[in-house]
């Protein structure tokens, strides 16, 4: 619906003075905007004021009439069809539209609501992140032997993943609900669950479209709730010319992270980050870099740290009906203080590095096998946390609407 009035947009502006002409333009595609986005509010203002403006033409009358249909607006809609019909005497084309339009009716925008569910079996090399040397070396120059529970142990695992979205009332708010389970064959000390839920709310600031999101979250770890997580984050699009297919956003967020598990290591993170996304046909591809500061509750080893991340995603199709996604992520991180006096004196620097490569093979519309190969690499400069650690996952994805 929201592309068949756009390209009305440009079909039906007949003539009229080129300030009006600019100025309905943009009303009408800040209207088909906020309808895109689940704001009916908003876009029922809109039309107030390209009513009050007094539209000149059938084209403009048209444009408007359409737009209260795709809002439900079913009354509204036949009194601007009768009225195009009326005073202009339209053509045949803009006939048939209403016609097509008075058969199918104004039903208005329907509450979005989407799920997906995933089943998964994989292999873990690393799964308690286990020091990639067997050998630490503390400040006195002595290496100590590790204890293998602290080395690289691999398992395999089955995972269940659940996600569900769903819009509340008019506005384009969003409530959405995340379950992740997995469990490994042996290593069941290290079986996770975890629970997410959020809800989004779009708002604009003169012409910045803006988006605010809260989450709360619970992990557990072993079958003990191992840590708690809040985050509020606002994302801004500015109005700003970029190349076709281009959008640049900007986002701050505010976190809090307990661990019910162990003392002294809750902290509060703020960051800024800016992302740029290419939506094009048919590759797509998002890169975002930031800064984060890592705020230390009490007395956490090593004390505040601040870092950068960057990433980037991209998807595209390979051959035949196979799609591919590739992820690439950099993370570092910089302490304060030492880490543990007398014990590890050193101040903490992380580089941790991941990618992720996945090709997808649809089997339906709404169903598809995915087979994931992930890669983590923490290079620190305190040998006792370096690690590195592989997957391969295949999972079965399922979708609903």
């Amino acid at each position: 619906m929201i592309k068949r009035l756009h390209a009305l947009l440009c079909a039906m502006m007949l003539a009229g003075s080129s300030a009006h002409a600019a100025e309905a333009e943009d009303l009408y595609l800040r209207a088909l905007q906020a309808i895109s986005d689940g704001r009916q509010t908003e876009a029922g203002q809109i039309l107030a004021q390209m009513t009050a403006q007094g539209p000149q033409n059938a084209g403009e009358w048209l444009d408007l009439a359409m737009l209260h249909c795709a809002l439900g607006n079913q009354r509204q809609a036949e009194a601007l069809f009768r009225d195009v019909e009326q005073r202009f005497n339209p053509g045949a084309g803009i006939m048939d539209i209403i016609e097509q339009q008075r058969k199918g009716g104004c039903r208005g925008p329907k509450a979005l609501s989407q799920w997906a569910l995933a089943v998964a079996r994989g292999t873990d090399s690393n799964v308690n992140q286990g020091a990639s040397s067997q050998f630490y070396t503390p400040e006195n120059g002595k290496p100590l032997e590790l204890l293998p529970e602290y080395l690289p142990r691999s398992d395999q695992y089955s995972a269940l993943t659940g996600d569900y979205l769903r819009e509340l009332g008019q506005n384009g708010d969003v409530g959405f609900v995340q379950l992740q389970l997995r469990r490994h064959d042996s290593l069941s000390s290290y079986n996770t669950a975890a629970l997410l839920v959020g809800a989004e709310h779009p708002w604009r600031w003169g012409r910045w479209r803006l988006r605010g999101t809260a989450t709360l979250g619970a992990l557990t770890l072993g079958g003990r709730l191992y840590q708690e997580q809040g985050l509020l984050q606002v994302r801004a699009t500015p109005p700003w010319k970029l190349p076709e297919r281009l959008e640049l956003s900007l986002q701050a967020g505010m976190g809090y992270t307990t661990y019910k598990t162990l003392s002294e290591f809750d902290g509060g993170t703020a960051e800024l980050r800016a992302v740029l996304s290419y939506r094009g046909e048919p590759t797509q591809a998002q890169f975002s870099a930031g800064y984060v500061h890592d705020h230390a509750s009490g007395n956490r080893p090593g004390g505040d740290r601040d870092g950068w991340s960057a990433r980037l995603g991209v998807q595209r199709p390979l051959f035949g009906p196979l799609k591919g996604e590739f992820e690439l992520n950099r993370n570092h991180w910089a302490g304060q203080q030492p880490y543990s006096p007398g014990l590890i004196d050193t101040v903490r620097r992380q580089a941790i590095t991941s990618a992720r490569a996945t090709v997808v093979y649809p089997l339906t519309r709404d169903q598809a096998l995915h087979l994931e190969w992930r890669v983590t690499n923490n290079r620190d400069n305190v040998s006792l946390f370096q690690y590195r650690a592989r997957q391969l996952q295949l999972s079965w994805h399922m979708y609903g609407w």
